[in-house]
C-alpha cells in the first residue's frame, strides 16, 4: 500500500503536462515526488521492513551502478548496464525493495556523475518503477532459487521496462527541451491532443533509441541474472527471521 501511495503521488510528475497547469505544476510535482521517495525509505527503515542489511544491499547496488554509469556515462544508444542489478533486486527481494533500489541508484549515480538537475526526480521514480515491476513479476517465485523460466520472465520484464523507462523519461525531454511545431509540448491543449502530440514525438525521436535499452536489459539478464538473483535469494533466506506463534493446546 505504501508503494502504491508513493507511485500515485509520483505519477503527478509525469502527468502534469497533460493537465494544462504549465511550469508551476511541474515544480510542485517534483517536490512532492522527491518527498514521497524519501518518506518511503524512512518508513521502511523505521518499520524494520528494510533493516541495516537491506540498506547495505541497496548501498552496494547503488555504488556498483554508479561506477558503471561513470565508466559508460553515454552508454550505447539508450543502453545502460545499471538496470541489471535493479531488476535482480526487485525480483529477489520484492517490489518495495526494488523501488527503493532503483530510486537510490539513480540518486547516487547522479551525484557521482554530476548528473543532478531538474530531470533527477523523473529518473528516480522511473528507475524505482523498474525495480518495482520486477518485484511484482517475481512475487509468485519469491524466496525460490531461480530457474531458467524465471530468468526468461525477468528478461521479458527488462524489455518492457526498457521501453517504458524511455517513454516516461521522454516526458521530461519533450516538455523542457523540444519545441517542434508539429509535436512539441504546448500548454493549454486538452489531454487527448497533448497525448497525441507526445505519442508522435516518442515515435519520431525515441523508439529506436529505446530499443538499445530494452534489448540490452534482456541480454544482460539472460547472461548474468541467474547467479545474481541466486545470491540475493540466499541472502534473503539467511537473514529473514520467521516468528511462529506457539501452537494452541486443548484445554484439560
Amino acid at each position: 500500500m505504501r508503494l502504491a501511495a508513493v507511485s500515485t503521488a509520483g505519477a503527478a510528475l509525469f502527468l502534469w503536462p497533460f493537465t494544462g497547469l504549465g511550469a508551476p505544476g511541474a515544480v510542485a510535482a517534483a517536490a512532492v515526488s522527491i518527498g514521497c521517495v524519501v518518506a518511503l525509505l524512512a518508513i521502511e527503515t523505521m518499520s524494520r521492513r528494510v533493516d541495516t542489511r537491506g540498506l547495505a544491499v541497496i548501498a552496494a547496488i547503488a555504488a556498483i551502478d554508479s561506477a558503471l554509469r561513470l565508466a559508460l556515462v553515454n552508454g550505447i544508444g539508450g543502453f545502460t548496464p545499471i538496470f541489471l542489478l535493479v531488476l535482480c533486486a526487485g525480483w529477489a527481494m520484492g517490489a518495495e525493495f526494488g523501488f527503493l533500489c532503483g530510486a537510490t541508484t539513480l540518486l547516487v549515480s547522479a551525484l557521482v556523475t554530476a548528473g543532478v538537475g531538474p530531470w533527477l526526480p523523473y529518473e528516480m521514480l522511473a528507475a524505482g518503477w523498474v525495480g518495482a515491476a520486477a518485484g511484482l513479476a517475481g512475487a509468485p517465485r519469491r524466496g525460490r532459487m531461480p530457474e531458467r523460466r524465471d530468468i526468461v520472465a525477468l528478461a521479458v520484464v527488462g524489455v518492457i521496462t526498457g521501453f517504458l523507462y524511455g517513454a516516461v523519461m521522454d516526458i521530461w525531454d519533450w516538455t523542457f527541451f523540444r519545441g517542434a511545431a508539429d509535436f512539441g509540448y504546448v500548454t493549454g491543449l486538452n489531454a487527448g491532443t497533448t497525448a497525441l502530440r507526445f505519442g508522435h514525438f516518442y515515435l519520431a525521436t525515441s523508439l529506436v533509441y529505446d530499443c538499445f535499452r530494452a534489448v540490452g536489459n534482456a541480454v544482460l539478464v539472460l547472461l548474468l541474472a541467474r547467479p545474481v538473483v541466486g545470491a540475493l535469494v540466499r541472502l534473503r533466506r539467511r537473514h529473514t527471521v520467521v516468528i511462529e506463534e506457539p501452537p494452541l493446546t486443548a484445554a484439560a
